[in-house]
């Protein structure tokens, strides 16, 4: 019996976890991003619209602050009502995020300049080291540098023997 009992236990950490509702918290990055340093764009392609105080980025495209580093086929720049600042960028196709060794990929993602919080979105794979983590939805905090999984998160534990 207490053969079964530890054969269960090995089982129930070797394969995939799931969680829906509760979602799960884990670090991202290596440093905490300041979210007030300038963001840096390169594109392909850059188009303005000054009726509507908005920038699109195709091909290629790279976004920079301090040590992250987000790129995606397109980017829209939202700045502020008075068009002093960038308020939002809205990234979307083959979206990468990388913080120090840890890197993200998903659908779509939304940066809020002025709370520093990116929300990825669709298919969201976590690399960590040797963990790779998946969800419907990422939420990275820059300015604590931590993340939260949310939507059928799925990883594998691997317990040492």
């Amino acid at each position: 019996m207490n053969r079964l009992k530890a054969l269960l236990i090995i089982a129930f950490f070797t394969l995939p976890l799931s969680a829906s509702a509760q979602g799960a918290s884990i670090a991202f990055g290596n440093v905490k991003q300041d979210t007030s340093g300038p963001v840096e764009v390169a594109a392909d392609n850059m188009s303005i619209n000054q009726n509507t105080g908005s920038a699109t980025l195709t091909g290629n495209v790279l976004v920079g602050q301090g040590a992250m580093r987000l790129s995606a086929n397109v980017v829209n720049v939202v700045y502020n009502a008075d068009r002093s600042q960038i308020s939002e960028l809205k990234a979307s196709g083959k979206v990468t995020l990388v913080s120090g060794q840890d890197a993200a990929e998903a659908a779509s993602a939304t940066y809020n300049i002025n709370t520093g919080i990116i929300t990825l979105s669709g298919n969201v794979l976590l690399v960590q080291g040797a963990t790779a983590i998946t969800a419907d939805k990422m939420r990275v905090d820059t300015k604590s540098g931590t993340a939260r999984m949310e939507g059928r998160v799925k990883t594998v534990l691997n317990v040492k023997q």
